[in-house]
């Protein structure tokens, strides 16, 4: 999709910078939106990050109390190791071994949840978001408007860029769905 999307836009950038000019590349309006600047600087991407940075740090709590726990548990195995019979040393490293898996699946459940909500925050407001940037694009008569945070574009005026302009309306129009 970010290939063909990529083509497009070089086909596009080709036509109306190497070809002869012609009336409709003439009047072409283009701008530029960072769509990565949006999602972080709006009102309703800041609350987001800030619900994402919650649920983060309760994540992240409950997973130093059980590194703690293994660290301790691991101290006391190597500090009694030398004085153990083998079957309880043994016994030991079992029960160590086990919470140790059980860590790991707590912090790749934790990571799958993490990206869970953040995945579903951007489905919640990346369409409100194109949709703003395509009634912009209709209303002002762009013939494009291309995402800089998903294509490397080397260069474009910043006078074409509109990032700021979609981020205060969006502020302006966007109200989030009661849960």
């Amino acid at each position: 999709m970010k290939r063909t999307m990529f083509i497009a836009v070089s086909l596009f950038i080709l036509a109306v910078f190497v070809l002869p000019p012609t009336p409709a590349l003439a009047s072409a309006k283009i701008g530029f939106v960072d769509m990565r600047e949006i999602m972080v600087s709006s009102e309703a991407g800041k609350k987001a990050a800030d619900e994402f940075k919650k649920a983060f740090e309760k994540e992240r709590d409950v997973i130093q109390v059980r590194e703690a726990e293994l660290k301790k548990l691991k101290d006391d195995l190597d500090r009694q190791r030398p004085v153990m019979t083998e079957s309880a040393l043994r016994e030991r490293e079992t029960a160590y071994q086990k919470k140790f898996r059980d860590y790991q699946t707590l912090v790749r459940d934790a990571n799958e949840a993490l990206q869970a909500r953040d995945q579903e925050l951007t489905k919640t407001l990346m369409p409100e978001v194109i949709k703003l940037v395509n009634g912009l694009g209709d209303r002002e008569k762009y013939s494009m408007i291309i995402d800089i945070s998903t294509i490397p574009v080397p260069f474009f005026s910043k006078e074409l860029d509109i990032t700021k302009r979609v981020i205060e309306e969006f502020n302006r129009t966007y109200k989030p769905a009661k849960r």
